[in-house]
């Protein structure tokens, strides 16, 4: 399975790890597909760290601190899979601690400050094709859709 993320930046191309992180990528797969992460924006952006999405507080007119919203759910934490590494390109399940997570995540920009997430969040993709994006991403870009590829 795959995704393919659309920003205002340009388009980044996505390998889900569906045998390592089945139900996270079930679940980013759904809300996706149901349009949920369409118009949001990239709330936090950490130089040579991560670009952090997927938070409604940050669609146009919503109520809420940016950074604090989820889909009303939560999901557990896969740890225990294969490709359980912060590089370069990875997705990320973003949580507020052990099995919060719902529907925001980030994307690695380098290893260079990463290794503590290993075995705390749980990686379910990498960017295979247009990493560049991820550099040019500021707090406030958009991600205007992203589309599941079965």
């Amino acid at each position: 399975m795959e995704a393919i993320i659309k920003t205002n930046k340009g388009t980044m191309k996505v390998t889900l790890y569906s045998e390592d992180a089945p139900n996270t990528v079930a679940n980013f797969a759904k809300l996706a597909k149901q349009g949920y992460y369409n118009g949001l924006k990239w709330h936090r952006v950490l130089p040579d760290f991560v670009i952090q999405g997927g938070c409604p507080n940050t669609r146009e007119g919503a109520n809420g601190m940016p950074g604090t919203g989820g889909p009303g759910y939560q999901i557990d934490c896969e740890l225990k899979g294969g490709n359980q590494y912060h590089d370069r390109g990875v997705l990320s399940m973003a949580h507020a601690g052990r099995n919060t997570g719902g529907s925001q995540f980030f994307v690695c920009h380098s290893r260079n400050n990463t290794a503590h997430l290993d075995g705390n969040h749980t990686c379910f993709g990498k960017v295979y094709e247009g990493l560049e994006v991820i550099d040019a991403i500021k707090q406030g870009d958009s991600i205007d859709e992203i589309n599941i590829i079965d």
